[in-house]
């Protein structure tokens, strides 16, 4: 391998929004998600509203009025 192309790798942590942290190898030395797989609900079986700044709040506040067409 060429000497001085590849970025470095590291001993990386993940850490979730709810506090689960997983130790990687990566390119990066921390990484953080909003959703993981102790937490997501594909493998915990529960529903779970991420809302990030209020998104939601947003989209029902500039549709409130339309009407679907049928």
């Amino acid at each position: 391998m060429k000497k001085g192309i590849h970025p470095s790798y590291y001993q990386a942590v993940i850490r979730c929004a709810c506090g689960n942290e997983i130790h990687v190898g990566s390119t990066k030395k921390e990484l953080k998600v909003e959703v993981c797989s102790k937490c997501h609900p594909f493998f915990t079986g529960k529903q779970k509203l991420v809302d990030t700044t209020g998104r939601v709040e947003q989209f029902l506040k500039k549709y409130k009025d339309y009407q679907i067409q049928e």
